[in-house]
């Protein structure tokens, strides 16, 4: 089982990137696949999720209007693209699955490595 983040960077106030997590050693279609962060000091929180059966989303309200999450089944691929990016955005970006309908970050089934987003003023 395997959740390869890609596409973190350096980038300004307001400029935009664009996450791509790619699944592969599990059924994507049953899970839920989600885009956690966590900045130093603060505990890790979902940002955004999106189930691949149904294509339901959930954002946080902090992100809410910037970010858009969307799934590409035929390719086992969930983009988070994130625009108007703000300082406070800067953190470490995780993807994860779950078989549940939830982005709480509590009942994770696979975690994937963290990808580092740096928003500078």
């Amino acid at each position: 089982v395997q959740l390869q983040a890609y596409g973190g960077g350096l980038v300004q106030a307001g400029g935009s990137l664009r996450l791509s997590c790619t699944a592969s050693g599990f059924t994507f279609d049953d899970y839920t696949i989600g885009w956690f962060r966590q900045a130093p000091g603060k505990e890790r929180y979902g940002v955004s999720c999106v189930s691949s059966s149904d294509g339901g989303t959930y954002y946080a309200d902090s992100v809410k209007g910037r970010f858009t999450i969307s799934s590409d089944n035929a390719k086992n691929t969930v983009y988070l693209q994130m625009n108007s990016l703000k300082p406070e955005d800067t953190a470490v970006y995780y993807c994860a699955a779950t078989t549940n309908w939830t982005c709480t970050g509590s009942d994770v089934d696979y975690w994937g490595k963290g990808t580092q987003v740096t928003v500078s003023s």
